[in-house]
């Protein structure tokens, strides 16, 4: 249970910084290079330690994993295109933390019902 709470909290520190930079590309500004990897290092880092709990664990947040794997996706896409200089497309940028965000609800619901 403790590695869940662990998680947990590695994709709200993910979110955390992941609000700023949403809103930072909502306002056409830069997004700074450290924090884009900070978010994406929590990021993989939790998803990780995520898999890996499944892998030791009988029922799984299966929803949540396809849901964050999907964000990652849209998520290297942004940082692909953040690092080389072209523009981020704001319904990109939502459209992945809305991914993430519904990703986080069903493992705070997976969480919280054990």
């Amino acid at each position: 249970m403790n590695t869940l709470y662990t998680i947990v909290g590695l994709f709200a520190c993910t979110a955390l910084a992941g609000i700023y930079l949403l809103a930072l590309v909502l306002q056409n500004k830069q997004t700074p290079k450290f924090v884009s990897l900070i978010h994406g290092g929590f990021a993989i880092v939790a998803l990780t330690m995520l898999i890996m709990y499944t892998t030791t664990t009988g029922p799984t947040p299966m929803e949540s994993i396809v849901l964050f794997v999907m964000a990652a996706l849209g998520g290297l896409i942004l940082i692909y295109r953040d690092m080389t200089g072209k523009s981020i497309p704001k319904w990109l940028a939502v459209g992945h933390g809305l991914i993430a965000v519904a990703g986080f609800v069903f493992l705070l619901i997976y969480t919280f019902s054990l």
